[in-house]
């Protein structure tokens, strides 16, 4: 079913900078590198290429959770710049074709290993280290349907909710009034999942907890009062307390 809402999509979709807010030089229609250009190798085995946004520093987190936990997990970040265009390095289109940051580099073999999408580097740093996600089958999917919930769920509403509040060239009731509805009651599952439970998974922290908090220290961008989710706020609180999660989220800065 189709309403005729007087506007006809063009036939061929171009870059035009100026029509797309304050993100307008991320959203163009085309794949692939617009320059060259290499990406920096420090000195340790990993190397993480990112930005301090929510999907940037879910692996920071990671890595200093890692780190406190006395795991041989050094890292080297490095920034790159969305907003400049960063992604769009050949260098960084060789680890991801998709131009989205977080992008990590594994040297500590023998033969060098991408990993890219945030969720997939949690679980495959997960997997390296044997630490933040259970080897038990049913303990192991609940902590992966709870990552994927954030990756299907939170990270895309409440990615809408930023744009059309804060970054959308024009105010659009229809779209704020949607993606907020359903950001509340996104919030509303987390806080009954999180009623008894001391973690998303349950009693033990895992990449799902990693995966949401940035998400919801994002809260002010969405104008939720988290008290208005005792459990959320409650489990919130006691994570950003953590002075490895307080590492992760400063790095890297952007």
């Amino acid at each position: 079913m189709t309403e005729d809402t007087g506007y006809t999509p063009p036939k061929v979709w171009t870059w035009d900078k100026e029509n797309g807010g304050a993100w307008a030089s991320l959203n163009r229609p085309i794949a692939g590198a617009t320059h060259d250009k290499e990406l920096p190798v420090g000195k340790h085995p990993f190397q993480l290429y990112s930005m301090g946004t929510p999907n940037g520093v879910k692996v920071t987190v990671m890595f200093e959770e890692l780190l406190a936990a006395g795991h041989d997990a050094e890292y080297d970040a490095w920034l790159i710049k969305i907003g400049d265009g960063d992604q769009f390095g050949s260098g960084f289109v060789e680890i991801n074709p998709n131009s989205k940051i977080p992008a990590l580099m594994d040297r500590s073999g023998d033969k060098p290993v991408r990993v890219f999408e945030s969720g997939a580097i949690l679980m495959y740093l997960a997997e390296k280290t044997g630490k933040f996600m259970p080897q038990e089958m049913a303990a192991r999917y609940d902590v992966i349907q709870w990552l994927m919930f954030q990756m299907g769920g939170i990270g895309p509403i409440f990615g809408q909710v930023h744009h059309f509040k804060r970054a959308a060239k024009e105010q659009v009731p229809y779209a704020i009034e949607r993606y907020m509805k359903e950001c509340l009651r996104l919030y509303g599952v987390l806080d009954r999942r999180l009623d008894g439970r001391p973690y998303l998974a349950g009693a033990e922290l895992s990449i799902a907890d990693f995966a949401t908090l940035p998400w919801v220290f994002r809260h002010d961008w969405q104008e939720v009062d988290l008290s208005s989710f005792a459990n959320v706020k409650r489990w919130y609180d006691e994570l950003m307390a953590r002075p490895a999660v307080q590492r992760g989220m400063d790095v890297p800065a952007g």
